[in-house]
């Protein structure tokens, strides 16, 4: 069993930054694919960022590519999300998740153990 927890959300203007932090309790952190997901009310859990054991090859939705990068430090049994040039839309709750290699990166049903989540709140 994979714990999560999400810490690094808040209150934000309209183009300014956050940085969402995950860490893991499973000492195999570098084992699992890392994705970030997030959901506003009223709509369905969509992707958000994903990024490979191993290689670190990382994945975007479009709708994030070249504002968010994904990272991950295996010693710290941490995944991190940087969120650049915020947009009202992007107001959600995030949730870090983890899954077993081999998955489709992009669907949430695909990985197995999920963070409480945090929220982002981007102000116009």
């Amino acid at each position: 069993q994979v714990q999560l927890v999400e810490s690094g959300g808040g209150l934000v203007q309209a183009g300014g930054s956050l940085r969402l932090s995950c860490e893991a309790s499973e000492r195999t952190f570098n084992f699992y694919r890392m994705g970030w997901f997030r959901q506003a009310p009223g709509k369905e859990r969509e992707f958000v960022a994903a990024i490979r054991p191993g290689d670190d090859t990382t994945y975007y939705a479009d709708s994030v590519k070249g504002r968010f990068t994904i990272s991950r430090d295996n010693t710290k049994k941490t995944v991190v999300l940087q969120m650049n040039s915020l947009k009202p839309e992007d107001t959600a709750s995030y949730y870090c998740a983890a899954g077993r290699p081999g998955g489709p990166w992009y669907s949430d049903t695909t990985y197995d153990f999920w963070g409480q989540g945090t929220q982002v709140t981007v102000s116009s």
